[in-house]
């Protein structure tokens, strides 16, 4: 029998995830990557990993594993029910687990994606550096696919590490509404001041048509004469304005340059916000400063860097 885990059921759309593909835009080739960060982090942290050790990313939910090694596991972000051999079991902490044991997540109550580390990590070789599956490029993970009934996660297994646990008060909630906070660019020259504050001032709801390469919006138009704008890199969280003035915010499988106005870029701090809200959420905008949003990120590290996790065996 092959170490690791068995895919019964795949889910709806699970994507094996590692911190991201650095380095390769220039040969058109986005950084994918987890679309909730932090979720990814503590779900690998949890089971006594480093930063950006390969997981999985499961989107929606309905995802089913056949344990074939004796190991811990960490589930983190949305609410999906949890169980092991049919028993409901906790997220947000590790869980030990032998081989034979089934692994099955329900359908997410709130929030859209949960990650699930396994102690060392899934064993998949890179592509171009990376484990992060984008789809659209066909790279990463097992070929570059979103699981199937059958695929093999490899894994070694372990039974020497403690189970953690995440106490409730630090853990995300997740709701119906998100303010996303807004550093402005040079191209928000394009827009009017007045158009600017239209725009700060509305409440926009996310459109089911997002996915992992941008958020799409409805809402108050924004009232741009779009100029010929030569194409350039965009970054995640870059919300450009298309001709019909409907943002869209660019995620993590975003295409690597873009020719629409952009009138700034969300803080890769909310993103993970932002990756947990379903169709139908409402998004409103807040403007900060460049150097307010680096003093608030570098607050951000410290606080998780601060965290204890309690020990739950």
């Amino acid at each position: 029998m092959k170490g690791g885990f068995r895919v019964n059921r795949p889910g709806v759309l699970t994507l094996l995830q590692d911190a991201g593909r650095f380095g390769h835009n220039r040969f058109g080739l986005t950084t994918g990557g987890p679309a909730d960060p932090l979720a990814f982090n503590w779900a690998n942290r949890l089971c006594g990993n480093d930063r950006g050790i390969t997981a999985l990313e499961v989107t929606i939910g309905g995802l089913e594993l056949e344990c074939q090694a004796d190991t811990i596991f960490a589930l983190c972000g949305a609410d999906m029910p949890l169980t092991i051999n049919g028993q409901p079991k906790e997220s947000w902490r590790s869980q030990r687990v032998k081989s034979g044991d089934r692994v099955a997540l329900g359908y997410a109550r709130r929030g859209m994606r949960a990650y699930l580390a396994v102690a060392d990590g899934f064993n998949i070789p890179a592509t171009f550096g990376s484990t992060a599956t984008v789809v659209r490029e066909g790279v990463g993970g097992l070929s570059g696919n979103p699981l199937q009934a059958g695929d093999h996660l490899p894994c070694a297994a372990t039974s020497s590490r403690q189970c953690l646990s995440l106490a409730r008060g630090y853990r995300p909630v997740y709701g119906g509404r998100v303010i996303l906070r807004v550093v402005s660019g040079y191209q928000s020259e394009l827009i009017t001041n007045d158009q600017q504050q239209h725009f700060f001032a509305s409440e926009y709801r996310l459109l089911s048509q997002s996915d992992r390469m941008a958020c799409r919006l409805a809402g108050p138009p924004i009232d741009i004469d779009i100029p010929d704008l030569l194409s350039e890199g965009v970054c995640l969280g870059a919300i450009q304005i298309p001709p019909d003035g409907l943002p869209i915010i660019l995620m993590h499988d975003r295409q690597t340059i873009g020719g629409y106005p952009k009138l700034g870029s969300v803080m890769s701090l909310d993103m993970s916000q932002l990756a947990q809200l379903k169709p139908g959420g409402l998004v409103s905008f807040k403007s900060v400063t460049m150097a307010e949003a680096r003093h608030i990120r570098l607050a951000a590290d410290s606080m998780y860097r601060q965290i204890n996790p309690e020990v739950c065996d």
